[in-house]
């Protein structure tokens, strides 16, 4: 049942959400369309799937959901880390750092769901 009372993980991958919308904009700007809107894809869906397990039907349903947006994590760290890498893409290593943050709640937030 959704509890509407502030939810860091909520808002930590909303705020993220928010950042990573801006860097695609930038990539675009920079003709680089591929990359930039499989990080959209992945680095909204993060958010999208935290704030769908707040609904989850069954604790198991909420480990799915949240293993899910862990999952859209890994792939948006990816498509950083191929920016970063590469000479002629943009790179923001804030992202990095606040996506290294949101896996490591998720991650705390699986592990403690699955052992209550």
């Amino acid at each position: 049942m959704r509890d509407d009372k502030e939810n860091l993980i909520v808002k930590l991958t909303f705020e993220f959400a928010l950042d990573i919308i801006e860097f695609s904009e930038e990539l675009e700007a920079n003709k680089k369309f591929a990359i930039a809107r499989q990080i959209i894809r992945s680095g909204t869906s993060i958010g999208a799937n935290v704030r769908e397990a707040q609904n989850a039907e069954s604790k198991n349903d909420f480990i799915h959901k949240l293993k899910i947006a862990a999952k859209e994590a890994d792939e948006t760290e990816y498509f950083l880390l191929l920016c970063k890498s590469s000479k002629s893409y943009p790179f923001n290593e804030t992202l990095i750092g606040k996506l290294k943050a949101i896996i490591k709640i998720i991650s705390k937030i699986i592990s403690t769901s699955k052992s209550n």
